[in-house]
């Protein structure tokens, strides 16, 4: 395959439209003509899970993914978290899930056939609300708080919408979330909703030039 092919496409309820397309074995997803996702660029996606790993520091653990992509946070969180981790995944999209079950299911090793997940359709924002005790929060949706692309997650970078995420976690509980870019704009959520947190940066080779991506960890002040 010589140019890249539409595969599959699909709409959010707000009329948002995916694409998935592929060429030569590999695969992006596109959101309103945006690229989303690439099975060529899932370092800073795994990278997000280990650092939660680490600081997690706890075994059986109860963990909440917004945003299943092409599912490599999730393989990662599977390889890390141990055989007692129970992990739920928002993703608002249906077709995504289809997709990650059909032509993207071996890229990250069929993740969704692990007896340790399940797959909740609907936004985060809803999955958070129903959602408490949970030892980790890991949030992988639009590219990040500076580059929203499903305008009703733009709430969920604000005070009140991290708050949200303060009262879904477990004490000592531990939100990530990765960025594209740094976002001063969710550092100043962060801090008025009572996080103490830290950016970690992971640098992504592409085209010859450096792409810095940000993961940003964080858990409530005591």
């Amino acid at each position: 395959m010589d140019r890249w092919e539409e595969l599959a496409q699909a709409f959010t309820p707000e009329g948002d439209r995916l694409t998935l397309r592929g060429r030569d074995g590999a695969f992006e997803i596109r959101f309103n003509g945006w690229e989303v996702m690439s099975s060529r660029m899932s370092v800073s996606e795994e990278v997000l899970a280990r650092l939660v790993c680490e600081d997690l520091q706890r075994t059986g653990a109860r963990v909440l993914i917004g945003g299943l992509g092409m599912g490599y946070t999730l393989r990662a969180m599977l390889d890390l978290a141990g055989p007692d981790a129970r992990i739920v995944v928002a993703e608002l999209v249906p077709a995504v899930v289809a997709w990650n079950r059909g032509p993207l299911a071996s890229l990250a090793g069929r993740p969704l056939e692990d007896d340790r997940v399940e797959v909740r359709c609907g936004s985060v924002i809803d999955t958070l609300a129903v959602c408490e005790h949970c030892d980790a929060v890991l949030l992988d949706v639009d590219n990040g708080p500076e580059a929203v692309l499903y305008e009703p997650n733009r709430w969920l970078y604000t005070a009140e919408g991290v708050d949200l995420v303060k009262r879904a976690l477990a004490p000592g509980g531990i939100l990530g979330l990765w960025s594209a870019d740094r976002s001063p704009d969710f550092e100043v959520a962060l801090d008025a909703a009572g996080m103490n947190w830290r950016r970690e940066t992971v640098d992504i080779p592409a085209g010859g030039r450096g792409i810095e991506h940000s993961i940003y960890l964080a858990r409530p002040r005591r």
